[in-house]
């Protein structure tokens, strides 16, 4: 499942959310959306985790403060076409 993890603090790195989620199952992939310009965090990220796994940590994450921001963790929606 393919998660939607937003609100994050922008000094939060990859390795950092990894292991935030991994107490709940092993992350397949981890990935914090940055401005293709300055390379700065956008504050939002994607966590790929079995099912399972992934419905735990979004029960267990959402809401949760986590470096002086409250996250919002639910599963993604597919990317959407652009036009």
């Amino acid at each position: 499942m393919n998660i939607y993890v937003g609100n994050l603090n922008y000094r939060v790195e990859e390795n950092e959310l990894k292991e935030l989620f991994e107490e709940f199952g092993e992350v397949e992939t981890c990935k914090i959306i940055t401005d293709k310009f300055s390379g700065r965090s956008k504050g939002f990220g994607f966590i790929t985790m079995d099912d399972d796994a992934a419905g735990s940590a979004i029960e267990n994450l959402n809401g949760k403060s986590y470096k002086d921001r409250d996250l919002v963790v639910n599963e993604a929606k597919p990317k959407r076409e652009s036009y």
